[in-house]
């Protein structure tokens, strides 16, 4: 669950494929980087009509908002992102946070403008369920990996409960070996794979709180775990295995909360494509499935502007604060004008200067979608 901006470029092949090979239930990072199509130059006017294999290309075009996909089990967040933007026929698509393939739940979409607001998420809390596989440690912390070390010890449901509030509050963790994390400028699962021992520094990472929620039999215990930005569930069920006298492993993992998404915005891969079948007949409209792109800035101030402010903050041009109504707060706040998103702005120093502007021209959310459920 770390930030893995992936500066480098990639094909789609090959981020799906190093998905696949990272192993990792854990979040490790947002695709901040927007999904664009390869561009092609064709001069000839024929070139719009002909067709690839039986698909008749379309242009893509403009679409602001989010989408939290209840992501599939066997299922790439890669390849996720890669079917939403084919469905919303978007020209750029990321998500904010990687979920691997035996992970489900909350995986929230970046379309368009909404990609500029990625960051926000990514700071955001995390809540997952998780169960954790008592008897052995494998080399990933999680199902997929080699077996390392086996145990027939199994822990009492009173030696967890006394171990939570250990792994709650501010606390030290290693990272698995098999993480995004950059060594030397190599990412460490590359290193792992390669057959090199990874040594990685522990790091402080804040877990609000971890909760023991089923014990269904001796092998296997369910937590809910809240926790902030840089947290391994992978490591947890590692760290918590070898002090409880035993090893432990993840075999299950669901992502509930992202940031301010949580389970009730989610919606299932099945229920979206039938969204986009009843669109494309005229029953409906792909906006109903978009959240709004401010959705992602719940957590920051909203400041309206004059029309006559907002083009000069359009423009990129500062705005001086004036007179008894101006604002007193300081800070990131997003700018508004006639209930429009327009800006990311700092407050301060009596002025607002504008950091990212968003040109929502094209599909957007629902005006009913402006309302949280």
């Amino acid at each position: 669950m770390t930030m893995d901006p992936a500066h480098d470029t990639i094909s789609g092949e090959q981020a799906d494929q190093r998905d696949v090979q990272k192993n990792n239930f854990a979040d490790m990072g947002g695709n901040t980087q927007p999904h664009h199509e390869p561009r092609r130059v064709n001069n000839d006017p024929r070139a719009n009509n002909k067709q690839k294999g039986n698909q008749v290309r379309r242009d893509r075009r403009d679409v602001h908002g989010w989408v939290v996909l209840d992501k599939p089990i066997g299922m790439t967040s890669t390849q996720a992102v890669a079917v939403l933007k084919r469905l919303f026929n978007a020209k750029r698509a990321g998500h904010a946070g990687t979920l691997d393939p035996l992970a489900s739940g909350g995986l929230p979409i970046a379309l368009g403008e909404a990609t500029k607001t990625v960051p926000f998420v990514m700071d955001g809390r995390k809540r997952y369920q998780f169960t954790v596989c008592w008897g052995e440690e494998r080399d990933t912390d999680d199902i997929e990996g080699r077996v390392t070390a086996t145990s027939d010890q199994r822990p009492t449901r009173e030696a967890i409960l006394a171990l939570l509030p250990r792994f709650t509050g501010v606390i030290e963790q290693i990272p698995p070996r098999y993480s995004a994390i950059k060594v030397q400028g190599e990412r460490a699962y590359d290193l792992a794979r390669d057959g090199e021992v990874v040594e990685l520094a522990p790091r402080p990472v804040e877990i609000h709180h971890l909760t023991l929620v089923d014990q269904p039999d001796n092998d296997r215990a369910v937590f809910e775990a809240e926790c902030g930005k840089g947290t391994y569930v992978r490591a947890l069920a590692r760290d918590m295995g070898r002090i409880l006298g035993t090893y432990g492993h993840i075999c299950a993992l669901r992502r509930t909360l992202v940031g301010p998404f949580g389970e009730n915005d989610m919606i299932p891969l099945d229920q979206l494509e039938a969204l986009c079948d009843r669109a494309a007949s005229g029953e409906g409209s792909l906006a109903d499935a978009l959240m709004p792109v401010e959705t992602a800035l719940d957590d920051i101030p909203a400041l309206a502007v004059t029309r006559a402010d907002a083009a000069r903050l359009h423009r990129g041009q500062a705005v001086l604060l004036r007179g008894r109504d101006a604002p007193t707060c300081s800070g990131t706040v997003y700018v508004t004008v006639a209930g429009r998103l327009l800006a990311l702005a700092e407050v301060g120093n009596g002025e607002i200067i504008p950091k990212r502007v968003f040109n929502l021209t094209g599909l957007t959310a629902s005006p009913g979608r402006n309302e949280r459920n």
